[in-house]
């Protein structure tokens, strides 16, 4: 048989399915006969499928008389259906206008007859309240408390049904002057039942003030006889210190009365090692009197109030001695504030002399004592689970109440302790720097600067785990902001530590701006200014490189340490708002915690029960810190959330500072061997004309470029073992590799570009200079294709127009057209040759000019020779003239 469910599908592909049907066949069976065979079946069932088809559209055909009939026949029954249930919606209409206004009648009738019986109640109370009124008397004198208890309650519901009458307002006084009247009764035979457990009498003494509803007066009975004892347990360390004192100041008389040294061997009782003994001894008598017959029975729907309002009003009683103790338990673990006594508070509230700060040991006693707390807070929390969550809530804030000064102020004292401890991080090195110690101080600081961050680090994860153990997170938002600021002080001392080895290194102390290419020419003054080669070592500087890569290892550890801790405190966020998440507390915190569901009976969920911490606590008196908390919470959900926004952003900034830094170290040698390379002499040489005839000889690199590519050559070897510390694996990885070709490209890009800037302020040079320069081209080109370096079009347009003769260099420039050339290059050389050329010609036509003078200054020299001569001869003639006349004087020429 033939599947016939594949012809139904909608994308039902014909050629697909006669495949697959021919590579079903028997592999014995041609495919020819496959294909007639499944012919002829889908013809048989085709004509079956027409034949059934026939057959029930005949049937059909057959049966569409009847339907017509029987369509036609509900239609009608519909009709008559209509009519008749219009008919009986008009009958009610008419019913119902009738009946209306009798209905309205009776409605009147029934209040007037409701407003009748109110006054005639109120009567009767009126007149129940005269005659109780008159009568409350004999009931108190007979003694019968509870038959007084009745009267009085008769008289207030007597009171509240005649409302604000102005001659019942005697009444209401002498009511309220019975009530106290009858407490007073009560109160001394109440306190008698509860301290001798008479559990009958309590119990009728406690429907005696329910009836006049003074359960406020319970309370405070109840409290009253209880707190005494629990007071004695209190002042126990009291009595405890008052005898070690005077034990003390025996032995001290005993001591200097005797002979020998008497040392007092009395322990030492501190708060802290007395405080969870107050805790069990207070605990176990809450769980007497929660389990006592008494309360049990006599007081079987209140002693789950009664109790826990019993620690309560304790606390309250010893709230501020309390935080006294607990004050000066902090002081006593630093010698400092135990000579003066003093402690947490006193520190932050400024009494104490400068110099005294708050340590990481204050902190730490606080929270040492609030662990023993709040391990007291879960037993309470267990011992009273029956009771009502806002009864339980309430009960918790009285036991943690002491310790709320202290969480008010906790964001301070973090503040304090941290600041201190980045104050006491040394980060200079210890080496006193003098000629030839520049590396050595260098290395030291930067190794300290290194060990430093973790240690920073650790001070701020420590600072949350304090936050968390000692407010369970409820002060985190503020102890984030304190992190951001210590990070940003931290950050900012790692910054004038950069400053200050800007002076070691021998780099200008300006901005930086080494790693802009636009800033190379910036960057000139300052590399001037820089150390000179002949005052430090070769090994010197090498050392002051090395220490200036280490350099980069402290941003590195920087950025990666303070992403781990940034990540941590978000995890912590996230853990936070899963123990305080708004199922539990909501959005609005109040002191009802209407917010907390509670189940059909009445009965608070455990789930609020069981989110009582500390935190939980605190928030719901706060509600508003509480909701600011919350969207702390929310916002840390976010990926692009930055828990440490300031710190975040001046990381990154300071990890720009130290790539500076290095990249003006590591270019300061490159921009000291090019500081005068435009001004060479051998750029304006010419060739010495000569008599024979000599070789001539290829040109040799000069001393500069050599220096540069050597020292271009030894950095791969000095970026790689920093490589392997940055990348923390195999130095093979991509990410080591990366790193230091990172930095090559940087050195040399920016090598190339104080080399370029140099050879554009050359003003001419001759065909000698030319060939002298573009070997050194030539030479720091290879030396760039050794290190993988792309060679700059600026460059290699110098390289090929000064390799080009002088006379072929201007159809050289222009039949590359600027394909290969960099044209503003090119044409700048071909103006420097030009300059050169025309110089030379000034110097021909200055050495024409000098030798018409020489000829004019010859004949000259001859002129007056001649005239010497002739003087001479003359005066001679002179003389032999007048040899006779001896009277005249020889003239003197």
């Amino acid at each position: 048989m033939i599947d016939l469910s594949a012809f139904s599908e909608e994308k039902f592909d014909a050629k697909k399915w006669i495949n697959t049907a021919c590579q079903n066949r028997h592999p014995q069976e041609t495919l020819e006969k496959q294909l007639v065979d499944l012919e002829m079946k889908l013809q048989m069932m085709s004509e079956e499928i027409a034949a059934s088809l026939e057959e029930q559209s005949t049937a059909a055909l057959l049966r569409v008389p009847r339907a017509t009939r029987d369509v036609i026949r509900v239609r009608d029954d519909a009709v008559s259906l209509r009519h008749s249930v219009s008919s009986i919606l008009l009958k009610l209409k008419k019913a119902e206008g009738s009946s209306a206004e009798s209905i309205s009648a009776l409605a009147k009738v029934d209040i007037v007859k409701q407003r009748m019986e109110a006054a005639y109640e109120t009567l009767q109370d009126a007149a129940g309240l005269t005659q109780l009124s008159s009568t409350v008397e004999d009931v108190f004198a007979s003694g019968d408390l509870p038959k007084a208890a009745e009267t009085l309650a008769n008289m207030r519901h007597c009171l509240s049904a005649v409302g604000e009458v102005a001659e019942f307002a005697n009444i209401r006084k002498q009511l309220e002057v019975l009530e106290d009247r009858l407490d007073s009764m009560v109160q001394p035979r109440l306190t008698d039942a509860l301290s001798n457990c008479k559990v009958e009498v309590a119990q009728d003494l406690r429907g005696i003030l329910i009836r006049i509803g003074r359960f406020k007066s319970l309370e405070a009975h109840y409290t009253k006889v209880h707190l005494k004892p629990i007071r004695q347990l209190w002042e126990d360390f009291d009595s405890k210190q008052r005898t070690k004192k005077l034990a003390s100041e025996k032995n001290e008389v005993e001591r200097l009365s005797s002979s020998n040294d008497f040392q007092s061997s009395l322990p030492t009782i501190s708060f802290s090692s007395w405080l969870p003994s107050f805790y069990d001894e207070l605990l176990l008598y809450l769980e007497q009197e929660w389990k006592c017959i008494l309360c049990m029975i006599a007081f079987p729907d209140d002693y789950k109030t009664l109790v826990p309002k019993l620690l309560i009003d304790t606390m309250a009683s010893i709230g501020s001695n309390f935080v006294s103790r607990i004050n000066l338990a902090t002081g006593d673990v630093v010698a400092e504030t135990k000579a003066l006594a003093k402690g947490i508070l006193d520190i932050l509230s400024g009494d104490m002399q400068k110099g005294i700060k708050i340590q990481t040991k204050h902190l730490e006693a606080l929270i040492e004592l609030h662990n023993m707390t709040g391990t007291f807070a879960r037993n309470v929390q267990h011992l009273f689970s029956e009771s009502d969550l806002p009864v339980l809530l309430d009960t918790l804030k009285a036991v943690y109440l002491p310790y709320e000064p202290f969480k008010h102020r906790y964001e301070q004292m973090e503040h304090v302790i941290l600041s201190s401890e980045i104050a006491g991080v040394d980060l200079r090195g210890a080496v006193v720097r003098g000629v030839g110690a520049q590396g050595i101080e260098l290395s030291e600081t930067v190794r300290r600067m290194e060990e430093s961050i973790p240690q920073v680090i650790l001070f701020l994860d420590e600072a949350v785990e304090r936050c968390i153990s000692f407010t369970g997170g409820s002060e985190i938002d503020e102890l984030i902001q304190a992190l951001d600021d210590i990070l940003l002080q931290y950050i900012s001392t790692l910054q004038e530590t950069l400053k200050s080895l800007r002076a070691v290194c021998g780099v200008d102390a300006g901005d930086g701006g080494g790693m802009k290419k636009e800033m190379v020419s910036d960057r000139k003054e300052g590399m001037h200014n820089a150390r000179k080669v002949d005052l430090i070592s070769n090994e010197e500087e090498w050392s002051i490189v090395q220490g200036a890569l280490q350099i980069l290892t402290v941003a590195d550890c920087l950025t990666s340490r303070s992403a781990v801790f940034e990540a941590s405190l978000k995890a912590t966020l996230a853990r936070l708002s899963t123990s305080l998440s708004f199922s539990v507390f909501g959005s609005n915190l109040d002191q009802n915690q209407s917010h907390v569901a509670s189940d059909g009976n009445g009965d608070w969920s455990m789930a609020g029960k069981a989110a009582l911490d500390v935190a939980s606590v605190r928030l719901a008196d706060v509600p508003e810190k509480a909701q600011r908390l919350f969207n702390l919470l929310d916002q840390s959900k976010d990926p692009r959330f930055h828990a440490l926004p300031l710190a975040s952003q001046r990381v990154a900034t300071f990890a720009d500072t130290v790539n500076e830094l290095v990249y003006d170290v590591l270019i300061s040698k490159v921009g000291q061997r090019f500081s005068d390379v435009s001004r060479l002499p051998i750029w304006s040489a010419v060739e010495e004309p000569s008599a024979f005839p000599l070789p001539s000889f290829s040109a040799y690199p000069q001393a500069y470029v050599t220096s540069v590519a050597e020292y271009l050559l030894t950095l791969p070897q000095q970026l790689e073992p920093l490589a392997e510390g940055i990348s923390s694996s195999d130095p093979n990885t991509d990410e080591a590799q990366f790193f230091a070709t990172e930095w090559m490209f940087k050195v040399a890009e920016g090598a190339t570009g104080l080399y370029m800037e140099q050879l554009r302020g050359i003003q001419y040079i001759t065909d000698r200079g030319a060939q002298q320069l573009s070997t050194d081209i030539e030479y720091l080109r290879d030396v760039l294709s050794a290190l993988s370096m792309p060679i700059p079009p600026v460059l290699a347009t110098y390289h090929s127009c000064l390799s080009t003769p002088r006379d072929r260099l201007k159809d050289f420039v222009i039949s590359d057209g600027g394909n290969q050339l960099n044209l503003p290059t090119a044409y700048f050389v071909c103006k420097i040759r030009r300059e050169a050329c025309r110089a030379a010609e000034k110097a021909y036509d200055v050495t024409k000019v000098d030798e018409r003078v020489n000829r004019a200054v010859a004949v000259a020299n001859k002129a007056a020779n001649a005239a010497r001569i002739a003087t001479v001869k003359a005066v001679q003639k002179q003389i032999q003239h007048n040899s006779s006349n001896n009277n005249i004087q020889i003239p003197m020429v």
